[in-house]
């Protein structure tokens, strides 16, 4: 049976609001059939399949897991996805969306065991910043700081996107700035993405809201979310050339390319020698498709029979 979701039961809020609700569970609302020539990794324990993955990945200069942030088996999944390619790569770096990144210190000290958990939580205003349970990603940034792993905080200000949905990049001051790319490297030119969020934005229009200019600030949000966490990890690759990145953030920035992977590329310059792969983790059955592309590199589907697939309160 086609999984299918109602915009409004995902996101009733305002579309200020809705630009920083989770991308790819808002994707998830449109549903048409679509060839999937991803390598589907079958249902064995999240142990095995993540040995063998990292086995896989070993080329690898970036990972992306893109999550549904309420969905606890995709942050199972994850920290073992990480601790296999940490077993076999020692130099692994750790970066989430669920950061915002002038919260970086606060990470840092952290992981340098100067604050504990409850201080990190405290100090990121991870509850009031992005609010999904602090356990889905707690074992995470345990391993990291017992591991001593990079963690980098991707994540826009809050403050910056509602600013910029609301009155446009005019808005902006040198303060807001600083936290994201300048505005000739924010490209807009990729129509198969805007066509996948078009969608996405005609369904709220539909209830009333929005007009062409407010599609305009919609998909110029997104671009600037997945520009600046791809400059972010770009940074770190460019500093640290040992290292393998696993980037954990939303499947909707993840799939068929169009939001981080696409713009790390062409930060590193398009290189041969330049890997990335990407996993998706239970996708819907069908998404729409305008370019014709693969929805990630590899799908990870759940065991239907596991038990506490979602997290309370979805």
């Amino acid at each position: 049976m086609m999984k299918s979701y109602s915009l409004a039961a995902l996101c009733a809020c305002s579309l200020s609001v809705l630009l920083v609700c989770n991308t790819w569970t808002i994707a998830r609302a449109i549903a048409e059939p679509v060839a999937d020539r991803s390598s589907e990794v079958e249902v064995r324990s999240p142990e095995v399949r993540a040995r063998q993955l990292a086995a896989e990945w070993a080329d690898a200069r970036v990972i992306y897991l893109g999550e549904t942030h309420d969905r606890q088996a995709d942050h199972r999944a994850q920290l073992a996805i990480i601790q296999a390619l940490q077993a076999q790569n020692p130099k692994v770096a750790i970066a989430m969306e669920m950061f915002q990144r002038p919260y970086q210190g606060a990470i840092d000290a952290y992981l340098a065991g100067e604050l504990d958990e409850a201080q990190l939580v405290e100090q990121t205003e991870y509850d009031r910043r992005w609010g999904f349970p602090w356990e889905n990603y707690a074992p995470i940034l345990r391993f990291a700081q017992a591991q001593q792993l990079p963690t980098l905080a991707l994540n826009v200000p809050s403050e910056v996107t509602r600013k910029l949905a609301r009155e446009g990049w005019e808005s902006l001051d040198e303060g807001d700035r600083q936290y994201i790319p300048p505005r000739e490297q924010i490209d807009l030119d990729n129509e198969d993405y805007r066509a996948l969020l078009r969608g996405v934005y005609e369904q709220h229009a539909q209830a009333g809201h929005g007009s062409s200019e407010d599609l305009d600030r919609f998909f110029f949000v997104q671009v600037l979310w997945d520009e600046t966490m791809a400059e972010r990890i770009a940074e770190f690759l460019e500093d640290n050339e040992d290292y393998q990145v696993v980037v954990l953030t939303g499947s909707g920035h993840v799939v068929y390319g169009y939001g981080i992977p696409d713009r790390v590329a062409r930060r590193m310059g398009d290189r041969r020698d330049f890997v990335q792969r990407s996993l998706v983790f239970d996708p819907p059955e069908s998404l729409p498709n305008p370019g014709g592309r693969a929805i990630a590199d590899f799908v990870w589907t759940h065991d239907p029979t596991a038990s506490g697939d979602r997290s309370k309160g979805d």
